[in-house]
């Protein structure tokens, strides 16, 4: 696909930071030469001018064929998600030097500069999505919320889009700070969730199991939005319980970071062994070391 007309004249307003897009950084001649060879892409804005000159690279990187019907060329991609790139928008002298004196500048604002991409791209059927630890953006096809949490930081080379018919799609948001915990109810089991809630705790993520909440009329839909809303997902493979299984495929699924752990190896289905798994002894020095392992693990995964 190719994205239109009006779409060109208002990426070329950001990428030069022209009025009204004042909030992007202001690049000159030189900058603007700068910007476009930081993505290999050979060219020079000389006597050109500034807005005719990127007006013409985004047109000839615009007719580049796609491999995907639902998204623009790989090169127009780079630019768009290297136009939001959270460093170009520190207040630095690279940039601070080009604003006029008056009227006062406005401050970079990374925030409201993906709103103004999303609002143009939109017509287009796409959309930016920012990973919330790294605030880099990725350029998706609009087909819905991105719950991805495994690859939130990737390129996606191809986007499925699903209608469940045993589950309803929540309405509510990817909480970047909630850990869910898939797990046998039964009191044997306290002592592990103890650890697993200490280790988040210590981290101030919020932690929660699917009998913590009761929003709707089924149990497995009340699942199913804890899994979709949670940013990492711990599954305690320990007896081989089939609902745990079950919800691991479910969490797999919708990409989400999955933490293994079982008091038994053998208890790790085959086709999953070759993932990191966390083992625990059921008494209180085998939890206290549970909750350590698994606070180091949870810190990797949610702030690195």
């Amino acid at each position: 696909m190719s994205i239109g007309t009006y779409g060109i004249d208002k990426l070329t307003e950001m990428i030069c930071g022209d009025e009204p897009y004042t909030y992007f950084p202001h690049r000159s001649a030189a900058y603007l030469t700068k910007f476009f060879r930081d993505l290999d892409l050979d060219y020079e804005c000389k006597s050109m001018a500034r807005r005719r000159f990127v007006k013409s690279v985004l047109n000839e990187l615009n007719d580049i064929p796609s491999d995907t019907t639902n998204m623009p060329s790989r090169e127009m991609t780079d630019v768009i998600e290297y136009l939001l790139r959270p460093d170009h928008f520190a207040d630095h002298e690279e940039y601070s030097h080009q604003r006029p004196i008056e009227p006062v500048p406005t401050a970079f604002d990374h925030e409201r500069a993906i709103e103004s991409v999303n609002d143009c791209l939109k017509r287009y059927s796409l959309s930016v999505v920012k990973d919330k630890r790294t605030n880099l953006v990725c350029l998706t096809p609009l087909l819905g919320d991105f719950v991805s949490t495994a690859n939130a930081e990737a390129t996606q080379e191809r986007l499925i889009s699903f209608c469940p018919e045993v589950f309803q799609v929540p309405e509510k948001p990817l909480q970047d700070k909630l850990v869910s915990v898939m797990m046998p109810f039964d009191l044997s089991f306290k002592g592990t969730f103890e650890a697993i809630k200490n280790a988040c705790l210590s981290l101030s993520l919020d932690c929660k199991r699917a009998d913590d909440i009761w929003d709707n009329s089924t149990f497995i839909q009340d699942i199913f939005e804890l899994i979709c809303c949670s940013y990492v997902v711990v599954v305690d493979f320990s007896g081989r319980n089939p609902n745990v299984m079950y919800e691991t495929g479910i969490a797999h699924t919708l990409g989400k970071l999955v933490v293994p752990i079982t008091q038994s190896i053998d208890d790790v289905p085959s086709d999953l062994r070759h993932h990191r798994v966390l083992k625990y002894l059921p008494n209180s020095e085998g939890y206290s070391d549970l909750t350590k392992k698994l606070q180091k693990r949870l810190r990797d995964l949610i702030f690195k």
